[in-house]
């Protein structure tokens, strides 16, 4: 997700508009919804210095809107926070271990449901020897490509479509 949908998204999240966020950001009231419109589309990139304005305004940290970087542990943990909030993802303790579990209660639930489980029967082949690093590799780096069990050879132009759904309805939701 780029640093304009995530603004977008913790824009909506706090109920606020886009000439809002931008005075509060400091832009005059005549060109803030104008500018934030830009950067939430794309067409700008917000520099370092107005990415911590905004995420100030938000209430948020400037890495919870910046691309994330899982070069690092912060960027990673802002990483699964944007997988919580797009696909379903929680955190939860089972029996003392943390676990990453699926919301069962969300539209998102069924579709990575059944992504993950293609993921965990991979894996358990890997763990049993049915094939080798090296053929679990290729499966994932090349997905869905490589994956056999028919469900998902053209994930890749669905979510290009679901994406643009998913933009639309929060275009109506405005």
């Amino acid at each position: 997700m780029a640093i304009g949908e995530r603004i977008r998204f913790m824009r909506n999240l706090r109920g606020m508009t886009q000439k809002w966020l931008g005075i509060q950001a400091g832009f005059p009231e005549k060109t803030a919804d104008i500018r934030i419109a830009q950067y939430e589309s794309g067409t700008r990139v917000p520099k370092e210095d107005l990415t911590e304005s905004l995420a100030k305004a938000l209430g948020v940290s400037p890495a919870a809107l910046n691309i994330p970087d899982i070069e690092s542990y912060i960027g990673v943990m802002h990483t699964l926070f944007a997988l919580e909030d797009l696909y379903a993802l929680k955190i939860d303790e089972i029996d003392g271990e943390l676990v990453i579990r699926l919301n069962q209660n969300t539209r998102e639930f069924s579709q990575m449901f059944k992504l993950l489980q293609l993921w965990a029967q991979q894996a358990a082949k890997r763990r049993e020897g049915e094939i080798s690093k090296e053929d679990y590799d290729d499966w994932r780096y090349n997905f869905p490509e490589h994956d056999t069990s028919g469900m998902f050879h053209k994930v890749g132009v669905s979510d290009k479509l679901n994406e643009l759904l998913i933009d639309e309805l929060m275009k109506t939701r405005k």
